[in-house]
């Protein structure tokens, strides 16, 4: 467990720096430059993340179940899932009306992603990791919208880009529920 903490507890603060220590990040770019900056964000998120999957896996086997999550509530993740992703095609594909309007559009993914997850799974391990996520997600995104707020504005849009993101983020949702989900996770969320 400790090895998990370690890793949700590093990760999440590497990505938290920009949106809530915006000073103490700034300080270390003008001391190790932007590239500097990049190099050792890239190394601590990555070192956390792996400290964090090592130790979901280590600590899931023996976490103690909190709840049973009903069938219908997987139903209802799978379809905010879908949502996520369109979210987080949205942060990537330019000229769309989500990101426009909603001006973060992956930090909004991220949340919806850990609320679905948090309805998918009851084990102790699983609530912290998503609760935590989900927490984190909506203090970052409320920072972000304090230093730059959502648009609203339609103006520089396309409803092709717009488009492409809808079918983008359902695909890559789709694909990773039948087949990403169980090839990098593990987990076969609509069985084998």
């Amino acid at each position: 467990m400790t090895t998990f903490l370690a890793g949700l507890a590093i990760f999440l603060g590497m990505h938290s720096a920009q949106a809530l220590y915006p000073g103490g990040r700034e300080a270390v770019i003008a001391r190790i430059g932007a590239l500097g900056w990049k190099g050792l964000y890239s190394v601590v998120s990555l070192a956390g993340f792996w400290l964090l999957v090592q130790g979901y896996g280590e600590a899931r086997p023996a976490a103690e179940l909190l709840w049973t999550p009903p069938s219908g509530l997987m139903h209802v993740s799978a379809l905010l899932n879908l949502v996520a992703f369109v979210f987080l095609a949205a942060s990537g594909i330019p000229g769309n009306a989500i990101r426009a309007r909603v001006g973060h559009p992956m930090t909004i993914g991220v949340k919806v992603w850990a609320l679905a997850h948090l309805l998918a799974n009851g084990d102790s391990v699983s609530m912290l990791l998503f609760a935590a996520i989900l927490v984190w997600a909506v203090l970052v995104f409320r920072a972000a919208r304090r230093r730059q707020p959502a648009s609203g504005a339609a103006a520089a849009t396309s409803r092709v880009a717009t488009l492409a993101t809808v079918l983008v983020g359902v695909g890559a949702g789709i694909w990773f529920a039948f087949v990403g989900h169980a090839m990098l996770i593990g987990v076969a969320p609509f069985g084998s």
